[in-house]
């Protein structure tokens, strides 16, 4: 029995639903294949790059460095020539003037023993006076051949095998860095970036965390240091973002490659305080605080109720003179017991809220009820708070209860 036209019809409109789903999943893999490609092809023609880069460099500084040496050895060459030959040279003057002497005093004698006694009487004694008044005994002094320098260049031939081992163990190619960012999480004017090791044999000593707009040409440096999360400040809301980050291994001073750059953004509206109130400074983006006036009634709030239920909502003392506070926490005017560690400068004070009860009025009158949790220094205080009504937002205040206090909020 075929089955019935509209059966038919209706398993065609699902077919060809399911082929168009089938389409876009395998347009959407396709997609992240030619991207997968692309990346292998660009970061293999930029390390391509980069080698050819580096050690054109490194030949040319050797090179560089090599000649440098070469003129420095040939100028203690020219040194020692200079300053040993000197003496050379005045004796041999010595030796040749005395040569020239003596040659004058043989012509001399000669010419006088030629002329017989009786008519070169006269030259005789001329001659025999000239003679007495040279010392023809008297002979300089000339050095022994192993007494004068004997140039020599001393050249350690092993510096080719010292240098050659170099060489061949400089530089490596990976096909992964070892650290990868691993979450980027939203935050009100900021991104929290968590990153992992994805390479079990590198031990890292610290990290590197850079940031740009995706419109910028430059990263820039937001973090140095040994944790694996940081949250990324002063972020404009719907705005996108690349980070990457790097190590460095245990006891090396170079870093590793770059991780693969991720783009995020915050849809998150920023926390701001209030604008306008009398005593307090605020910073451009309206996220630090300043107490600058001792008349100042001490309380400053948000500008808006832009906290929500599931958010963490973190107050960062920036400066905190005056005497130290112990964290005492309040509910509704009453104090509770517990209480979490002196608030100083640097110290930093979370909430995290959540709705526990909606619906019917409870004892305390209230019918919302907002499990809250306040944390400092990995203590916590968790408390209920009762409230009337229902509230998708909440305004957030500070008391700053001396000049000089600055609090950033985030």
């Amino acid at each position: 029995m075929e089955p019935e036209p509209e059966v038919l019809l209706q398993e065609a409109r699902e077919n060809v639903e399911a082929a168009q789903s089938y389409r876009r999943e395998l347009g959407q893999r396709l997609q992240g294949l030619r991207e997968a490609q692309r990346q292998i092809k660009e970061s293999a023609s930029q390390t391509r790059d980069v080698l050819k880069q580096h050690f054109s460099d490194l030949k040319g500084t050797l090179g560089k460095l090599l000649d440098e040496r070469l003129v420095t050895l040939l100028q203690e060459v020219d040194i020692i020539e200079q300053e040993t030959i000197k003496p050379l040279d005045d004796c041999q003057k010595l030796i040749e003037h005395g040569v020239n002497t003596a040659d004058d005093l043989v012509r001399e004698g000669e010419i006088a023993i030629l002329g017989g006694i009786e008519e070169q009487n006269d030259k005789l004694w001329n001659f025999a006076k000239k003679a007495a008044h040279i010392q023809l005994d008297s002979l300089p002094e000339v050095p022994l051949l192993v007494d004068v320098p004997c140039l020599s260049a001393q050249l350690d031939d092993s510096i080719l095998n010292i240098v050659k081992d170099h060489i061949f163990k400089h530089g490596t190619v990976a096909s992964r860095p070892p650290v990868q960012i691993e979450e980027l999480i939203e935050k009100p004017g900021g991104i929290i970036v968590r990153w992992c090791k994805v390479d079990d044999d590198f031990t890292a000593q610290d990290y590197r965390l850079q940031f740009r707009k995706c419109t910028a040409n430059h990263f820039e440096d937001v973090y140095v240091g040994s944790e694996t999360e940081f949250i990324v400040l002063h972020i404009d809301p719907n705005v996108d973002y690349q980070f990457r980050v790097c190590a460095r291994g245990d006891g090396r001073q170079e870093w590793s490659p770059w991780s693969v750059p991720q783009t995020g953004h915050s849809t998150l509206v920023p926390h701001e305080w209030t604008t306008g109130f009398e005593g307090y400074s605020l910073s451009s983006r309206r996220n630090i605080a300043l107490r600058n006036d001792a008349e100042s009634s001490g309380v400053l709030y948000s500008s808006a109720p832009t906290y929500f239920c599931g958010q963490t909502l973190t107050f960062r003392q920036r400066s905190l003179p005056g005497p130290s506070w112990l964290s005492a926490v309040f509910v509704n005017g009453k104090e509770m017991t517990n209480q979490l560690p002196a608030v100083t400068s640097g110290s930093t004070v979370t909430f995290d809220i959540e709705a526990v009860t909606l619906g019917t009025a409870n004892s305390e009158g209230g019918n919302v009820k907002l499990r809250v949790t306040i944390g400092s220094s990995n203590r916590e205080v968790v408390f209920d708070w009762a409230l009337e009504q229902s509230c998708g937002s909440l305004y957030f205040g500070c008391s700053f209860s001396y000049p000089g206090w600055k609090v950033l909020v985030f």
